[in-house]
């Protein structure tokens, strides 16, 4: 199924994780995909495998929280494979669990600077041609924490409940352009970054007590949701917040 044929997608934070998961269904679906990451090793390894499975990839290396460096990066490589017509701001940072008080300045600016400002500049960066074109579609990875809130991560989930703001104002000002944004709010997702932790006997015991599916989800589930938000299919959706969380917010 091609439904996405002829479009031009930047991902960022693809080189791994959910961001690789979307950016691989999305040129699974047809699109040209920029693929960006910090890590030119990670967004080369997305690249490839995209490329490997017959799509078209080319890797777009730079920090989402570096204005210049982003801007610099998106328009380079948009010389390259044109406009671009869909924009997933995926790249984040998880951060470690702490009290409030624990929380320093420098751990709290750049959870916001990823997250927030990050996403801010890319959407600034693409802005103009989804409006010249009038079209496009803006997908925000938020999260479940930023809908529930969770104690000792209170900068992770301010900052992700920041996005969700964001995707409602965007929904209501970029709708004249015909620009839909969403956001997707994903849950317990089987990624490496919980680490060794995912496999314990604590973290069973509390994915089982809170989580009616008793499983957490697969990056492609999320990525599945992506695709459709990304889709002509979701063309009367904008300014929502879609959370894959098995149950575990309702």
């Amino acid at each position: 199924m091609k439904s996405l044929e002829g479009r031009v997608a930047l991902v960022t934070g693809a080189g791994s994780g959910i961001g690789r998961s979307d950016a691989l269904v999305l040129a699974e679906r047809g699109a040209v995909l920029i693929v960006n990451d910090f890590d030119p090793t990670a967004a080369d390894e997305t690249v490839a495998q995209i490329v490997g499975a017959g799509g078209r990839a080319v890797p777009c290396v730079g920090d989402v929280g570096d204005a210049g460096a982003i801007t610099e990066a998106i328009d380079a490589v948009r010389q390259q494979v044109g406009e671009i017509d869909i924009l997933v701001n995926n790249a984040g940072i998880s951060g470690r669990q702490q009290a409030f008080d624990a929380i320093s300045d420098a751990d709290l600016t750049r959870m916001f600077q990823v997250h927030v400002m990050g996403s801010w500049y890319c959407t600034r960066a693409v802005l103009p041609g989804m409006k010249a074109r009038r079209r496009g579609k803006i997908i925000n990875t938020s999260s479940i924490l930023g809908m529930s809130g969770r104690k000792r991560s209170s900068h992770y989930a301010g900052a992700k409940a920041a996005l969700i703001g964001l995707t409602k104002a965007w929904a209501k000002e970029f709708a004249e352009w015909n620009i839909q944004v969403n956001a997707v709010a994903p849950g317990r997702v089987r990624t490496p970054i919980l680490g060794a932790f995912a496999h314990s006997e604590v973290y069973r015991r509390d994915l089982q007590a809170n989580v009616p599916l008793q499983r957490r989800g697969e990056p492609e589930e999320v990525a599945w949701l992506v695709a459709f938000l990304a889709s002509d299919e979701a063309d009367y959706i904008t300014g929502q917040v879609i959370s894959p969380n098995g149950g575990e917010v309702i």
